[in-house]
């Protein structure tokens, strides 16, 4: 059993006006998610979007053999089944929970509601969507043109920064949870990493020197970080203070 963490953990929520916040506070329920969970699926109509604090979404666009390519991460930045906004059925993909952790949930007809009055809500959550969308295409890109350490180091930084509570667990099931047709070259990049003393393995988790990794890391990494962190107008609170 995790300890629940508070709402304003979660950077978009602390990003709220105080009346934003104290109307939404209602509605939002802590809720402790386990690996695998599916929150999202295109053309299945989902009830809720989740705030992550602790956990750790997984976005995956399922292709015709089966495998699944992930374009995305959602951490205590953002939210996840944010398509929620986009009709009932959301849009293409899936979104999974990549590694254990808490989050607060909000029921479809509340995002609804809230996303309709027009103000700082929707606001952040289109901004959100247009961090995404840069995400997946940066992802795209990084495939197509970066190497595979370059891509595991950007993977690494993504994870590291949406991970508060244990991002070295969360980047140790990272690196386990690749689709099988690129698990072996991410092995490999990983023991590239290794030799360099950029990631260690001390009692099956990863130990990351964050400076090295950005040394390495291509560019596509710095291009959505600069988008993330002009999202919100002022930095969460601490977990000490009042939710």
């Amino acid at each position: 059993m995790l300890t629940p963490d508070l709402p304003r953990r979660n950077h978009l929520l602390a990003a709220l006006s105080e009346d934003d916040y104290i109307r939404l506070l209602p509605h939002l329920e802590g809720i402790e998610l386990t690996k695998g969970q599916v929150v999202a699926e295109s053309g299945v109509s989902q009830g809720y979007v989740y705030f992550p604090t602790s956990s750790l979404f997984a976005l995956l666009w399922p292709m015709e053999d089966g495998a699944q390519i992930q374009t995305g991460l959602v951490g205590n930045e953002g939210v996840a089944g944010i398509g929620l906004c986009f009709g009932t059925l959301g849009i293409p993909g899936r979104t999974v929970v990549q590694s254990r952790g808490y989050a607060y949930r909000l029921a479809a007809a509340v995002l609804k509601a809230e996303f309709d009055r027009r103000g700082l809500l929707q606001h952040l959550l289109l901004r959100f969507t247009q961090v995404l969308l840069i995400q997946m295409a940066q992802s795209a890109v990084c495939r197509e043109h970066h190497s595979i350490e370059q891509q595991l180091c950007r993977w690494l930084l993504l994870t590291l920064d949406g991970s508060p509570s244990d991002p070295l667990a969360q980047a140790n099931d990272s690196i386990a949870d690749m689709p099988d047709g690129r698990r072996a070259g991410m092995t490999e990049a990983a023991n590239q990493l290794k030799a360099g003393e950029v990631l260690q393995y001390r009692d099956g988790k990863i130990a990351l020197d964050r400076p090295k990794l950005e040394l390495r890391v291509c560019d596509c990494y710095s291009i959505g970080k600069v988008e993330l962190d002009g999202l919100f107008p002022r930095k969460p609170v601490s977990a000490h203070q009042p939710a």
